[in-house]
């Protein structure tokens, strides 16, 4: 009973946030918005490839 629930993780901060099924729907959705215009930025290539 003392790790079964998600309440007792979030006070040890292994979590980082419980979400009440009612509010499932709305969290994921502004999660997604937030992630739709991120971009990665990656080095530059060194290297291209060698003729065989």
């Amino acid at each position: 009973d003392n790790f079964a629930t998600p309440y007792q993780a979030a006070m040890r901060g292994m979590v980082d946030m419980v979400i009440e099924p009612k509010n499932s729907r709305p969290t994921i959705i502004n999660a997604l918005q937030m992630l739709e215009s991120k971009r990665e930025t990656r080095p530059a290539k060194r290297h291209g490839n060698i003729p065989l």
